[in-house]
């Protein structure tokens, strides 16, 4: 007789060990309640417990805060006293999955070589979360823990979660909380102690960008997003390679490890050590996998789950480059001009003296509050029912690539920041059979040419700004943090942008006294180059 105890097991409490230890003693000739008092149903002594560790390959987010292996040091430690041997399976995030239980009970006989085949004539299962509905269903029954009354959702005492959201609360303080040290194990304790997981929870929790599953954006295909980083890894590596300096090498945001792959096939940079910093779980699973592979040639490659938006990712003064690219305009979206203006002072403390900054993202115009009259054409797609709500991405798509460029513009203005309530403000000055004229500012016109034609991804790019700052603007600002601006950083326009995604499609024009003026498109992207000197 086996008992299965499912759960993140982020941290454990004295009552689970309690409760455990009462029904483990009392030999389990009897059920128990919640208190672990003995309700009279029979099933026999227990020969093991098993942990199946959820969400196993999920770490640094504010929903599972710590990686598996430091989940299976604390459980080691919690079973060292229970009187029955204890084994611990990792089960994969595998998202909403109706038979998530059935899928646990499979992935444990398999993981155990068919040691453990859980039945419900074998095994009773300890839950105290709606999971446990999915283990009935199956047969199954279930001991409710610190659950005391289903309808109502009284617990005879706090949640082990909810003393993670406690400590995240707490700060420095936790260590010597009354609270704290009453409810949690000393297993978790000695090891959030040791490892100062209080610390990494708070800073997890304090993050206004990421979402609790570590993500920026929970409506990115990242299946497309690979392929593009994929598709322009060369492009990229090709115009930062001159500025790389050899030593201890991030790139920060690493997408799927496309820059670092390149640049360890340097043979300036055979001895470096490179850090890729990926906050995206889906990437940093596939940055694991390719290392796994063998792809990075160099074996001094390490990558790490971390948001390098709210604190340092690297140590101070360690780092003698450091690359972001398609990154910053990402934290302005998200987050905020503050978080903005701390991801670059956290970027100055963690460079060595004489280490580079490389940025290479998007940037706005020189002028951008100029009004301009933006011409766009209808002939290349419908221009009805620009307005029709989908949701389904893939469907969507199709449907925003089927509209012309002038009415793909009125379903960008509805949509771009709206849930951040910024209105995008223009004018309709007059429309014909062919074409459509808009007066605009020219901020708001290169907002929508730089990203029309991003339908995949639609959703997701209508929370993201590309022209906040001007080039004078960035200049400004990394030199307020310390750096020293390289003079070969430069704003420059991506021909093969213009050419195309913006001709035939879109026209620029300034109004004079003697009518439209054609206007050059503007800049559209930069490659920053700081340094930090000696001062």
């Amino acid at each position: 007789m086996y008992l299965l105890f499912p759960g993140r097991h982020q941290l454990l409490t004295n009552f689970q060990f309690n409760y455990l230890y009462r029904i483990i003693q009392a030999g389990l000739s009897q059920e128990t309640d919640a208190n672990g008092q003995l309700l009279g149903n029979s099933f026999g002594p227990i020969d093991a417990i098993i942990f199946a560790v959820t969400s196993a390959n999920h770490s640094h987010t504010r929903r599972n805060p710590l990686p598996f292996h430091l989940r299976v040091l604390q459980l080691e430690d919690f079973s060292d006293d229970l009187p029955v041997p204890a084994y611990m399976y990792g089960i994969d995030e595998v998202g909403v999955l109706e038979n998530f239980a059935d899928y646990t009970i499979k992935r444990i006989r398999h993981e155990s070589d068919g040691m453990f085949d859980f039945t419900p004539q074998n095994t009773v299962v300890v839950c105290s979360t709606p999971v446990m509905n999915m283990y009935e269903k199956l047969g199954f029954r279930v001991l409710p823990a610190e659950l005391l009354d289903r309808k109502t959702q009284q617990f005879v005492t706090g949640l082990p979660w909810d003393l993670v959201e406690y400590i995240a609360k707490a700060g420095d303080a936790w260590l010597t909380d009354r609270y704290v040290l009453e409810h949690m194990h000393p297993a978790s304790y000695s090891l959030w102690k040791k490892y100062r997981l209080g610390e990494k929870v708070q800073m997890l929790f304090r993050d206004r960008i990421i979402s609790d599953d570590g993500d920026i954006t929970t409506t990115r295909d990242y299946n497309s997003y690979v392929r593009q980083m994929d598709d322009i890894a060369e492009l990229k590596f090709k115009e930062t390679a001159p500025y790389i300096r050899p030593g201890r090498i991030g790139d920060i945001g690493c997408a799927v490890g496309s820059w670092i792959r390149l640049a360890c096939q340097q043979d300036l940079l055979h001895e470096s050590d490179f850090y890729g910093i990926e906050v995206a779980r889906h990437l940093f699973d596939i940055c694991q996998q390719r290392k796994h592979n063998g792809e990075f040639g160099n074996p001094f490659v390490f990558f790490a789950q971390k948001n390098a938006v709210t604190g340092l990712v690297y140590e101070k003064n360690s780092m003698h480059t450091i690359n972001t690219s398609s990154l910053t305009h990402e934290i302005e979206s998200y987050g905020s001009r503050e978080d903005l203006l701390t991801f670059i002072r956290n970027r100055y403390e963690e460079l060595a003296t004489g280490g580079i900054w490389i940025n290479r993202d998007v940037v706005g115009p020189d002028n951008p509050d100029e009004e301009v009259v933006l011409v766009l054409t209808k002939e290349d797609g419908r221009n009805d029912d620009w307005e029709k709500e989908i949701t389904n991405r893939d469907e969507l798509s199709a449907y925003l690539q089927g509209l012309s460029t002038y009415a793909r513009f009125l379903r960008f203005a509805r949509d771009f920041r709206h849930k951040e309530n910024e209105a995008l403000h223009y004018e309709l000055l007059s429309t014909e059979e062919h074409k459509s004229n808009l007066q605009l500012s020219l901020r708001n016109a290169m907002e929508f040419l730089l990203k029309k034609d991003y339908t995949d991804n639609w959703q997701s790019e209508m929370h993201e700004k590309f022209c906040f700052w001007t080039y004078a603007d960035w200049e400004k600002e990394m030199s307020k943090a310390g750096f020293s601006i390289l003079p070969q950083s430069h704003a420059y326009q991506n021909d093969w942008i213009v050419k195309n995604r913006f001709t035939g499609k879109a026209e620029l024009f300034c109004k004079t006294t003697d009518g439209l003026k054609p206007l050059d498109f503007p800049v559209t992207h930069m490659l920053f180059l700081a340094e930090k000197r000696i001062l």
